[in-house]
Formats: C-alpha cells, sequence, structure tokens
C-alpha cells in the first residue's frame, strides 16, 4: 500500500534552505519542514535524473517493500540507495513520475 509522503516541485531558483545532494546533481529542500509536504528540485547539469523528474512535479509515496511494487511498473530510475534507511525508485504513471520510497 502506498502512503503519501510529498510532493517534488521543479524549480529555477535555489529555495532557501536548499542543500545540493551531489550524486544526483540537484538543490533539495527539506519537504519535512514544509506545511504542506513540498520538496523543492533546483536541478544542476549533468543530472542523472530523468528528463520527466527534472521537467514536471512529481508525487512521492513510501512503501513497505520498493521491490514488489516495482513489479511490472515502467521503472524510469533506480532503485537508488541513497542511505541505510532510504532506498528510492522512479515510475512513470499516468504520464508523470512517481516516486517509491522505502524507509527502514
Amino acid at each position: 500500500m502506498r502512503t503519501f509522503n510529498h510532493v517534488g516541485i521543479v524549480t529555477t531558483e535555489k529555495k532557501e534552505g536548499a542543500v545540493l545532494n551531489g550524486g544526483l546533481n540537484v538543490w533539495l529542500t527539506d519537504y519535512g519542514k514544509s506545511p504542506n509536504r513540498i520538496e523543492w528540485l533546483k536541478f544542476e547539469k549533468g543530472s542523472c535524473l530523468p528528463e520527466l523528474v527534472q521537467t514536471q512535479t512529481h508525487t512521492a509515496y513510501t512503501v513497505p517493500d520498493l521491490a514488489k511494487e516495482l513489479k511490472g511498473k515502467k521503472v524510469i530510475f533506480g532503485p537508488a540507495v541513497c542511505d541505510e534507511h532510504l532506498t528510492i525508485a522512479f515510475i512513470e504513471e499516468e504520464g508523470i513520475a512517481v516516486e517509491l520510497m522505502e524507509i527502514q
């Protein structure tokens, strides 16, 4: 079962509090500090994330079993281990990017 986590919105300006994820070449804000669970993303040249993620808003969900959730889906990125607690992947559904997150 998917549980809503956040909305990622692409911007051309670096937002206050954004930190650079050097591996993905993207500036990110902490959606946990947003009352509306918004994660702002400002991409740098050379980001490995798909064009769909870099150009459109995405919705993110936590899932209990990422591998199971990805079966039969159109995976456009990942799975990628972010740290010992988080693995993510992006799929395309209904023409948009959807981020799936498994949190340990």
